[in-house]
């Protein structure tokens, strides 16, 4: 009989803040469970807007990734299943210190893909949603992903990050992952009405030779809505704009992975 394909581990990545990244991870995740997959999310940020997104309180759960990071403790002995259908690795402030603990380590770069492998085959996809930094943690989900997406706002102040975290990427796949590939940047807060926001889309795929996943995700207030029920726009707001995006998004890596 043959064996489960191990998952497609996506990496959703931008050091730069307040780019949408969380919204997508929670969103995306969402659209994957609609379409039947089975879906794993992994909260790698110390901030914890994942997990608190997706209903959880950071601050009760008894074990998150900093636990599997520093701990050892194996990662399928702190997943929670959420009401969007999917399961999360939730983060906690803890995780804070990991990159501190983790810098001392001797291979401190694969400790997440380790932690990963044994439930890969356990899962259609798993997303990984990066802490907005360079730093030990977002190696590690560089480290473990098969792709990694950059979320990025239609500006053009945007544009400076991702140059940098793509030179990151290539240093990655040099030493650490090869496999890693760039599967695109998702435009997102994009106001079609803004000629600088259709400049910027325009610009963008040819400025860093890469593909641009389609269609961008509006900006809409429904994306601030979500959270205060923990759960993702998909289920709160099921006809917007914004759900539609991002259920078209999702439908077009299905394609891919």
């Amino acid at each position: 009989m043959a064996r489960t394909p191990k998952a497609p581990i996506l990496a959703l990545a931008n050091q730069k803040g307040g780019v949408a990244k969380t919204t997508s991870v929670a969103s995306l995740g969402a659209a994957f469970a609609e379409a039947g997959k089975r879906v794993l999310l992994v909260d790698l940020d110390p901030q914890a807007c994942l997990t608190f997104s997706l209903g959880i309180d950071p601050d009760t759960v008894e074990a998150s990734v900093h636990d599997v990071l520093v701990g050892g403790t194996p990662l399928a002995d702190v997943v929670h299943e959420c009401d969007d259908g999917v399961h999360l690795v939730p983060s906690s402030i803890e995780l804070a210190g990991a990159e501190a603990v983790l810098l001392g380590r001797p291979a401190r770069e694969y400790v997440l893909q380790s932690a990963l492998d044994p439930v890969r085959r356990d899962y259609d996809v798993i997303v990984l949603d990066c802490s907005p930094s360079l730093g030990v943690l977002t190696l590690n989900a560089l480290t473990a992903a098969t792709g990694v997406i950059v979320p990025m706002p239609c500006e053009m102040l945007s544009h400076r990050g991702v140059g940098q975290l793509l030179d990151t990427v290539a240093d990655v796949k040099k030493i650490l992952n090869k496999k890693l590939r760039v599967v695109g940047i998702l435009p997102t807060l994009y106001d079609g009405r803004s000629t600088h926001a259709r400049e910027v889309l325009e610009d963008v795929g040819s400025r860093y030779d890469l593909p641009v996943l389609s269609p961008p995700i509006p900006k809409t207030v429904r994306f601030a809505e979500a959270p205060a029920v923990g759960r993702s726009i998909l289920a709160t707001a099921r006809s917007s704009k914004g759900a539609k995006a991002y259920r078209e998004v999702a439908a077009g890596l299905l394609e891919q992975l």
